[in-house]
């Protein structure tokens, strides 16, 4: 990806999150006065651009230390399978690929891509939740 720049920012306008999550039908996007600051506030939040638009974001919430959790990785549709994903998990193990656990909650079609990064179903563990979501 030559036009795709990955950028460590918190300086993202809202309205271009929005968006994002919009086009993916996130339901998150429903709650821009929780998404926004949740976003600002993770431990990481890491970007890809082409040009001044923004295709793809991904945030870890962590302890800084022992573990990560990845709780968002979100890619405008036009852009899906170009390697932006990959990209930004790339770069979120830059700071986290030595952490004792790294986390995330994969479903559908992402299930087969975060195995492409290194990540394993967890055993017999079974991912649980309340969610206030619908589109899972």
């Amino acid at each position: 990806m030559q036009n795709i720049q990955i950028k460590e920012t918190r300086s993202i306008p809202g309205e271009a999150i929005l968006a994002l999550y919009r086009a993916n039908h996130w339901s998150s996007a429903d709650k821009p006065e929780q998404l926004l600051p949740a976003l600002a506030n993770s431990h990481r939040l890491i970007s890809a651009w082409d040009g001044d638009q923004l295709v793809g974001l991904g945030n870890a919430i962590s302890d800084g230390h022992l573990v990560v959790y990845f709780p968002h990785l979100v890619v405008l549709p036009d852009y899906q399978g170009r390697g932006i994903g990959r990209m930004i998990m790339d770069r979120m193990a830059v700071h986290y690929g030595d952490f004792h656990q790294q986390q995330l909650v994969a479903d559908g079609g992402s299930v087969t891509f975060y195995e492409k990064c290194g990540f394993r179903r967890s055993g017999d563990t079974v991912p649980m939740w309340i969610y206030g979501g619908n589109e899972h």
